[in-house]
């Protein structure tokens, strides 16, 4: 298995596993033996090699399960059976997929596959399909097949990721670019990020709002009316998501957040995670100064334990601090969307609205 700089593990994608399961399943279908370890060539040129977990063949199918290692990342997938069963296609049909159990069907424009096809993205399709044309060269075959791949237990694990607001139904999707997973990488969530876009932008939402957390994001929900899928889990990357809302433009777009992370956003971070550090509360007496804030108050702000409790001091004051601080996360989200209207909300823990910068038109000679 391989390894990134840090020493962790980096794992296989469920693309990966899914075409190591089809090419073992499609060997034995005509009439090898079950290859194991089966060996794929990935995008990259990479060539690993994955043990079959479960094996069974009938007189028109072959079925193998791999058990999904995803390395030390933290997927919802990790050891999950993706299985793969493989029969013989009509002739001239090529390669078709189906859903099994655990693989979603996509009900919605505006994903990698069209509405009624399995959440299978194209290029997992492009790997199993090219791992069955190498099949059946090697036997002297067209390369019909007909292949069905499944995740056992994919429709409980769904509920845990993005798909039900994506309008994916019914499991899991096979995913993967590279066919490699990159331990802790932020790969995964952006990508989630933008195809939540894509789904709003195809069902003809003219508004959309992305938000740090589950708090913000269901006090969000409730403020601006939005449905389901006008939601983007923008998590940390407040940055990613703008940068795609500006290239893939939706006219009114609403951030929202926590009293922590928006304060970092207030003062130009575009990545939130506690991993670039935590918001400056020096910066924040400050602000309260300017608000006409006192130096007892300043000095309780900055000696706070948490933007909670700085937030605390300045609701005690009377100080509009969350108004002031949504206007400058505010600038900082324009700078990087640059066009359509913007509003920013700050809500407390309790989904209590804290701060605030009504939806107004971005203006580029502002910046």
């Amino acid at each position: 298995m391989p390894s990134d700089r840090t020493n962790l593990r980096r794992g296989w994608t469920t693309g990966a596993c899914a075409t190591a399961a089809a090419k073992a399943a499609a060997t034995a279908l005509l009439g090898s033996d079950f290859p194991d370890p089966v060996i794929i060539t990935l995008p990259g040129g990479q060539t690993p090699a994955f043990a079959l977990a479960e094996e069974r063949s009938g007189p028109d199918f072959a079925e193998v399960a791999i058990v999904k290692d995803a390395g030390d990342d933290p997927d919802v997938t990790h050891g999950a059976l993706v299985r793969a069963t493989v029969r013989r296609g009509e002739a001239g049909s090529g390669v078709r997929f189906h859903a099994g159990a655990g693989v979603g069907t996509v009900t919605l424009a505006g994903l990698p596959v069209p509405p009624g096809e399995p959440a299978i993205n194209p290029v997992p399709r492009k790997m199993i399909a090219a791992a069955l044309e190498e099949v059946a060269l090697a036997h002297g075959v067209t390369a019909d097949f007909d292949v069905t791949v499944g995740i056992d237990g994919g429709q409980e694990l769904a509920q845990r990721t993005m798909n039900p607001r994506l309008g994916i139904v019914g499991g899991l999707s096979v995913l993967g670019t590279t066919g490699i997973v990159v331990p802790y990488s932020c790969a995964a969530w952006i990508h989630s990020i933008h195809r939540g876009i894509d789904v709003a932008r195809a069902a003809g939402f003219d508004h959309v709002g992305g938000a740090t957390g589950d708090a913000s994001e269901k006090a969000m929900a409730a403020h601006c009316g939005f449905a389901e899928q006008q939601l983007i889990d923008m998590g940390d990357f407040v940055g990613g998501m703008l940068k795609y809302l500006r290239v893939h433009p939706v006219p009114k777009v609403t951030v929202a957040g926590g009293v922590a992370k928006m304060t970092k956003l207030a003062q130009g971070r575009r990545d939130l995670h506690s991993k670039h550090g935590r918001a400056d509360l020096d910066a924040l007496a400050a602000a309260a100064r300017d608000l006409g804030g006192d130096d007892e108050l300043a000095v309780r702000i900055a000696g706070s334990n948490t933007v909670a409790e700085a937030f605390d001091h300045s609701t005690k004051a009377g100080l509009p601090l969350g108004d002031h601080l949504a206007a400058q996360a505010w600038r900082t989200a324009a700078k990087i969307l640059r066009q359509g209207q913007l509003q920013l909300l700050i809500f407390d823990r309790e989904g209590r609205l804290r701060g605030k910068a009504d939806m107004a038109e971005i203006d580029p000679a502002m910046f």
